[in-house]
Order: C-alpha cells, then structure tokens, then sequence
C-alpha cells in the first residue's frame, strides 16, 4: 500500500515538504556544514595549533582530518564538542518585539580539536566533517584550509586590532589582516558585540545580549582566521554573567587559547613566538568603569603577571616582550580614556621588568604614546624611531580601530607624553 504525506504536512514548515519519518544523526548531519574557523597557536606555536569551528545544529562524530598536502589528508582525528546555550529570557535578539519571535533558547554548539607535535615551519592542510558529511568522500576539496607552523626564527609580521563587530566594515578589516598575510593576529577583545549598550543608554547600565551574533562574527572571519592563528584576549564584552561565576563561560566554550597561566585560567596566558615574549592578559580585573570582573583573581593573575614576565626576560631566547589585552593604559580616547586600575597596578610591572609593547583596544581609534615610564612620557621618538624598554620605557599603542564604530577625533594631551595620532589602519 502506497501512501501519500498529506498537504498540511508539506506546508507544515512554510512551503518545505516534512515526509512522515524520522531523521537519523547521520542524515541530520548531512545537511549541515561547518563554520566559523578560527585558528589558534598554543604555547609553542612550532609545534601546536588548536582548531575550532561551528556547526548549526547537533550533529555527531565531528573530527578534523589533516595531512601536508590536500591529497595526503589524514584519518578523522576526533573533536571536542562544547555546546553553550543562550535563553531568550536574558537575551533581547532583533526578533524580540515583533514576529517570527526567536526561539526560547539558542544553542550553539562549538568544536575544537588541539594538534600536538606538529613540525615546525611546514604548511598543513586540513577538513572539518561530522557522522554523514565527509567532505573528503563527497569530493568536497574545495573546503580544504591551510596554516603553517612557526619556524626556527627570521622576521615575521602580526597584526592586532580590538572591537571589531559585525558588519561591512568589520568584514574590511578582516580582509586587511589577509592581504598583511601576518604569522598571526592578536584580537584585542571586545569582539564580536553580542553584548551592546541599549541605544540611548549610558555605558553602566546593563548591557543587551544576542547570542547569536556570535555566530555572524565567526562566519565573517572564516576565511582569514581559517588560515591565519587569531589570539584572543576578553574584553568587557565578553563578561558574559549568565554564562558561569566568572563570566567566563562564553569564552571558554568558544574558544582555545594556552591558557597556561593556571588551572582554569581564561584569556590569561603566555606564548613565544620566535624571539618575541607574549602575554595576554584579562584587564576586566583592573577596569574600574566596569567593575563586574574587579579583583576577581584575588591577586592571582597580578602575581602571575610578574613572575612570567620575570621568566620572559632571563630566558636568552626573548628579545622583546609584548603584552596584550582590551582596556587601555594610556589613551585620549573621548568615550572610555585611559584606565587607572590599569595605570596603578600592571604598569609598574611592565616598568620593573622593561615590556617593550603593550597593545589594546577597547576606545575605538588608533593612538601610539612616547615611551612611558612611572606614568611619564620619557623622549619624543619619531614614527620608525628605535626605543630601549629598559631604559626609556615602554611604548603603548590603542588599536581599537576593528572596525566597530571606529573615530578618528580624541582630546590633545601633551606631546611629552603622546605621539601624533594617526587614521586607525589595521595595526602591524
């Protein structure tokens, strides 16, 4: 006996034919595809790549499969899945006030797989599946994706930017970091603005939340961070309080940084790549106009701070330390200034043990001071001027120009202190 779906069924989902039966996990799986990409490096980048991706549904048995050359792919290497779900009822998405609604909650379901023991400075392709979609298989290449390992040493490039959004301009800069074609991109916080001000609102109320526009800004930045490693540090906007104690949760789902700094440290950690010293650092714990996260460590991350630093600069192999994190230390910026907490307690640290740079974000323009020390301008250099950390200090750059909302207007300050500011470029 033959029978027939019935017209309500296939009108049931707006025009989509819904035959009677029911979807196993591996035909479920093969109508969804991966996304999002994002590459990062662990502490040894020569040897260790972490990469993540989405996909937009449940599906089951995601893997990664990777080789030396697109032919030479490897068997599946199985992936971490960490779904992280988002309820309506904190969250005030676009389809909140008028039909279709959103759905009650939004869950997003996060892969990671860590690779260890890689060769240095060997490019290595790779391909994102799941449990009825191979696209090895399916003769799919065309979804291949490459990095390449840190090398022995020699010149590199990396570019760093915080607030970036979503969007057009966003997009821009993204695609400015491709054709920099950097070793790696250091992404200053504030990053995908899931969590917004109300419009109309002043910044210390609460902020809105759209899960889901996490989703748009991973899918705007698959094609650079598929192939180039973004190292992420947290931003005031990234404190996500329905996601754990902390804050933290968010992150932690959606991202695979070192962080080495401790057991179940979050955007707190420390990497070398070549002769370069770096540290990524939490500043929501010295950010006194947003104080969710203030001193939450209990001195933790600051004593870290100082003891990794003091390891950067005996080790013969660091030349230069860097320092990257969201608030800024030093900045003319109208909207958000510089930051105290930051000025009274890391400051002094990078004094003591001569960091050469320190980039962030977070007021959204591009500003580079003098060389500071003990909170003062030490010399006037010159755009391509060469600085001596230990003796003259260390050069601050605000690179919060990403591009959400991004300005080129600030107050003056003395140029004692400050260089002449420039129109926000992508950072390198």
């Amino acid at each position: 006996m033959t029978t027939h779906p019935s017209r309500r069924a296939l009108l049931r989902a707006g025009g989509t034919a819904l035959l009677p039966g029911r979807a196993t996990p591996a035909a479920a799986g093969a109508k969804l595809r991966p996304f999002g990409r994002h590459l990062a490096f662990g502490a040894d980048p020569a040897t260790q790549v972490t990469v993540s991706w989405q996909v937009p549904g449940p599906v089951t048995g995601s893997y990664l499969r990777f080789g030396t050359s697109p032919a030479t792919l490897g068997p599946p290497v199985a992936a971490e899945v960490r779904p992280l779900e988002s309820k309506l009822s904190w969250q005030r998405p676009e389809e909140h006030d008028f039909p279709p609604h959103a759905p009650a909650t939004h869950t997003q379901y996060f892969l990671h797989v860590r690779l260890t023991g890689l060769t240095p400075d060997t490019e290595y392709h790779y391909v994102l599946g799941h449990a009825g979609y191979d696209p090895v298989t399916a003769d799919r290449l065309g979804e291949v994706a490459a990095f390449r390992t840190a090398g022995a040493g020699g010149p590199f490039t990396f570019t760093a930017f915080g607030d970036q959004g979503v969007g057009y301009n966003a997009i821009a800069a993204g695609s400015r970091v491709a054709d920099l074609a950097p070793a790696f991109h250091l992404a200053l916080g504030d990053l995908s603005y899931a969590m917004h001000e109300p419009d109309g609102k002043p910044a210390s109320e609460d902020f809105e939340y759209d899960a889901r526009k996490w989703d748009s800004f991973f899918a705007q930045n698959d094609p650079v961070a598929s192939g180039i490693p973004w190292m992420v540090s947290l931003g005031h906007r990234e404190y996500e309080k329905v996601h754990g104690s902390t804050g933290n949760g968010g992150a932690k789902a959606r991202f695979s940084m070192p962080d080495n700094a401790w057991s179940g440290s979050t955007g707190i950690y420390s990497w070398r790549y070549h002769n370069v010293g770096l540290l990524s650092l939490d500043s929501g714990e010295v950010c006194y106009r947003f104080p969710a996260k203030l001193d939450y460590t209990a001195g933790r991350q600051l004593a870290w701070i100082d003891a990794q630093l003091g390891k950067f600069r005996a080790d013969p192999a660091v030349a230069f330390v860097v320092v990257c994190f969201n608030h800024s230390v030093y900045s003319t910026g109208d909207r958000y200034g510089a930051e105290l907490g930051a000025q009274e307690k890391w400051a002094p640290l990078f004094d003591k043990h001569g960091v050469d740079l320190v980039l962030t974000g977070h007021n959204r323009l591009y500003e580079r001071t003098d060389p500071i020390k003990a909170g003062k301008g030490t010399r006037k250099v010159p755009p391509g001027g060469a600085v001596a950390a230990r003796t003259d200090g260390t050069t601050y750059v605000t690179a919060g120009g990403g591009d959400r909302l991004s300005t080129r207007s600030s107050r003056t300050r003395p140029r004692a202190t400050w260089a002449t500011r420039t129109a926000p470029p992508a950072p390198r």
